[in-house]
């Protein structure tokens, strides 16, 4: 069985996906890789006597049938670079992962339709409803949401995703045996449980460790047909990843944010260089050039509304209107109307125009 070999190989810690499929372009088998001698390494361009003996030496350690007992025994999935299920997407980049190991159900997840999310970790609360309101419109489609399950907007985009019934695959820097940030533990469930996958290169012992976050961030972007950045400064992880979207030949997008907010300084440089802005979910799809029509709200859904909310949607039917004109005509109290317009923005019913008029979806 292959799959000892290659899951054996991403147990050594010294050695990289890069390294591992090197060797397999040069040996064309993965146990050959495994079982290569001294003399069939020292034939390989560019591999050095010291990262040979390196190697060498750690293979030598490994007892394939527990490291690979270790990963099933836990009910690690997994996908090699060789097998057909391997996401095609993935396949293009650069370096891509040796293994991919995940928990969740990835066959369930629309591979051919992903979009990604990343931005600040220390996200404003602007931009968190912005992403949470631009995910909402895709809901009831079969569009896939990848992000890296850091806290700030990666959680907001799995979390956005996971309440409007969309698919979400979370892109972790360290082997299953940690969760980080640990506050993310629930959405780590609720992914595992029906709500997509959490996947991984890293075998389970690997920590996460600093110099492995960029590293994973070329695996959401590799995942993705496009990436949307919310929040980023001029030097953040999010930039990190535009730049790798750029790089893997992937539509680079950005939500665009308030100019007083240092985190909107990386925005506006990449929209300044050319990237897509987005504001909603049909921009997503423009970009892409992906052909789903966005469900409407149903009769069913209307009839859940707050007699308040059916009262919003009833002053809006015909025309945009300022929130003074909503209220004076719903009599609903200011603190009241900004919490339900907002709440109404989230569920896709209504947007807010340039001009801060409210218009119905």
């Amino acid at each position: 069985m292959n799959y000892k070999y290659w899951i054996g190989l991403s147990s050594i810690e010294e050695i990289n996906s890069a390294f591992i499929l090197k060797l397999y372009e040069y040996f064309g088998d993965i146990e050959k890789v495994f079982n290569a001698s001294r003399a069939e390494l020292s034939g390989i361009e560019g591999l050095s006597v010291k990262k040979s003996e390196n190697f060498l030496k750690k293979r030598d350690e490994i007892n394939l049938d527990i490291v690979y007992d270790r990963v099933v025994s836990d009910g690690i999935k997994f996908y090699t670079y060789e097998d057909k299920k391997y996401p095609v997407m993935l396949k293009e980049i650069s370096d891509p992962p040796a293994v991919l190991y995940y928990k969740g159900d990835m066959e369930d997840c629309n591979l051919d339709r992903v979009v990604g999310f990343v931005g600040s970790r220390h996200c404003t609360r602007n931009g968190c409803d912005s992403v949470k309101k631009i995910i909402s419109g895709l809901s009831g489609t079969d569009v896939c949401i990848v992000s890296g399950l850091a806290a700030g907007i990666d959680s907001a985009a799995h979390t956005a995703a996971l309440d409007n019934g969309i698919k979400t695959i979370g892109v972790i820097a360290s082997g299953f045996n940690f969760i980080y940030p640990t506050s993310n533990k629930k959405l780590y469930e609720r992914i595992e449980n029906g709500g997509g996958a959490v996947v991984t290169e890293y075998y389970p012992t690997f920590e996460p460790l600093k110099f492995r976050f960029p590293q994973r961030n070329r695996i959401v972007s590799g995942l993705a047909k496009g990436v949307v950045v919310a929040e980023a400064a001029l030097r953040s992880g999010a930039l990190i990843t535009a730049n790798l979207t750029l790089e893997q030949g992937r539509e680079l997008m950005c939500i665009p944010g308030l100019i007083t907010n240092p985190n909107t300084d990386g925005i506006y440089k990449l929209i300044k260089d050319g990237a897509s802005i987005v504001t909603c979910a049909e921009d997503i799809l423009n970009t892409l050039n992906w052909e789903i029509k966005l469900s409407e709200p149903s009769q069913a859904d209307l009839d859940n509304l707050e007699i308040d909310e059916r009262k919003i949607l009833y002053t809006i039917n015909i025309e945009p209107k300022t929130f003074d004109v909503i209220e004076a005509e719903t009599k609903i109290p200011t603190e009241r109307l900004l919490e339900l317009l907002t709440v109404m923005e989230l569920k896709g019913l209504l947007t807010q125009t340039a001009d801060n008029r409210y218009k119905k979806e």
